[in-house]
């Protein structure tokens, strides 16, 4: 990269948490290993109503484990609305089951801020740091449980300013707390819909941080042609890499 950067934004969910693996997929790949026989897409309108109930909801010092407890919670209560089986054989409890899939998506969570605290750690030294999040109203104290809010200049939740990604509102949100420029900034996220759609609106570059199948399609396919703020600069699979590929 040959611009000059003083400022990275990072999405969370899928991006601090994960290796670009979204929460609706982890969530449903953890449910499918517990026995449940759902489509990806009938999965999909479930978790949505999950989630979209828990915005505003929790107490603003809810962290991480309470958050994703909450979550399995209102996945039990809306499969359960929908009729879907506990499990194939109908033996599990659909509390221990939601208590399961929540303790394998905490845990997956906590290697992955362990693996990435201290590349943030690194970055920090040479930039300013910031993460943007459509998030439930509780990112900050998230953050703080997960040892990272010390790393970052602005931590802005959606609920918390009312507008979500990809309106470039919030990112001005964050970039001003930052005294940063979108020409100066990249963008760090997982989702091309919210954050490289988020990008291009507001004008930052875009890091696409991608699960290792989406990788490998990327970058199989015809480049695309040049268009400035507009598309991925560079695909990463892993946090690390950005130590290398940033100047």
């Amino acid at each position: 990269m040959k611009w000059p950067i003083e400022a990275l934004l990072f999405d969370f969910g899928g991006t601090l948490d994960a290796s670009g693996v979204a929460w609706k997929e982890r969530f449903y790949a953890f449910y499918r290993d517990e026995g449940l026989d759902m489509t990806a897409e009938a999965f999909q309108t479930i978790f949505f109503s999950a989630d979209d109930a828990l915005v505003g909801r929790l107490p603003r010092g809810t962290d991480l484990a309470g958050t994703v407890h909450a979550l399995a919670a209102n996945l039990e209560a809306e499969l359960a609305r929908r009729g879907a089986a506990a499990d194939k054989a109908g033996t599990r409890n659909t509390g221990d089951r939601g208590a399961s899939v929540a303790a394998r998506f905490l845990s997956e969570a906590s290697a992955a801020f362990a693996r990435n605290r201290p590349v943030l750690e690194r970055l920090r030294e040479r930039y300013r740091l910031g993460v943007v999040s459509n998030f439930y109203g509780n990112l900050e104290a998230v953050c703080n449980g997960a040892g990272l809010a010390s790393l970052f200049g602005a931590l802005v939740d959606s609920h918390c300013v009312g507008v979500e990604k990809p309106d470039p509102t919030i990112f001005r949100v964050a970039l001003d707390a930052l005294r940063a420029t979108p020409e100066t900034t990249v963008l760090v996220g997982d989702s091309l819909r919210r954050d490289r759609e988020g990008a291009r609106r507001t004008g930052m570059r875009f890091i696409w941080m991608a699960p290792q199948s989406a990788a490998a399609v990327e970058a199989q396919a015809p480049a695309e042609p040049p268009v400035e703020h507009a598309v991925a600069e560079h695909v990463v699979t892993d946090l690390r890499e950005l130590t290398e590929l940033l100047p």
